[in-house]
């Protein structure tokens, strides 16, 4: 009978999830209101972009890449920028410690109809720093910006699947 039970409880566990609205994050579809969307931009190379248009396509959503589609929801993204700035110095005046903020600013319209107001998001990130390791601190600047704009995407995807 222990054995019985030992092989139900995977199935028990799987039922009790789905049935408490349990999702991945970023699994969930958008809503149907939101099946294509285009995304208007001034940088098409920036990090947050490239993971916003990865989100969108994941979620099950249409992207309107030639603009000329009317009944597309536009989803404007109005600031799209990464800053850097020196936190603490050495006694020899040289940065030891760096802040970095992505910042993020979006709204949505649907024929004509504006369905998020503009609201801006903002994430920091402080790192240390070391003349000796300047290519690993580089590297480490890169992938910190990647991450901040991730979680940005992740915030806006949010938003976007409350509409």
């Amino acid at each position: 009978m222990n054995a019985r039970r030992r092989d139900l409880l995977p199935l028990v566990l799987t039922v009790l999830l789905a049935g408490c609205g349990f999702h991945l994050e970023g699994g969930g579809p958008l809503p149907h209101s939101i099946a294509l969307v285009r995304i208007e931009t001034t940088d098409t190379e920036s990090d947050f972009y490239f993971g916003l248009r990865k989100a969108l396509l994941a979620a099950g959503t249409r992207l309107d890449e030639s603009g000329h589609d009317d009944s597309a929801t536009v989803l404007h993204v109005l600031n799209d920028s990464v800053a850097q700035r020196i936190l603490t110095v050495s006694a020899l005046n040289v940065p030891t410690e760096y802040e970095l903020s992505y910042a993020v600013k979006f709204s949505v319209t649907s024929n004509g109809r504006e369905l998020i107001p503009a609201e801006a998001h903002t994430l920091v990130r402080d790192y240390a720093f070391s003349e000796n390791q300047l290519l690993a601190k580089e590297r480490e600047q890169r992938i910190l910006s990647a991450a901040l704009a991730n979680d940005l995407v992740t915030v806006v995807m949010r938003r976007l699947s409350s509409l």
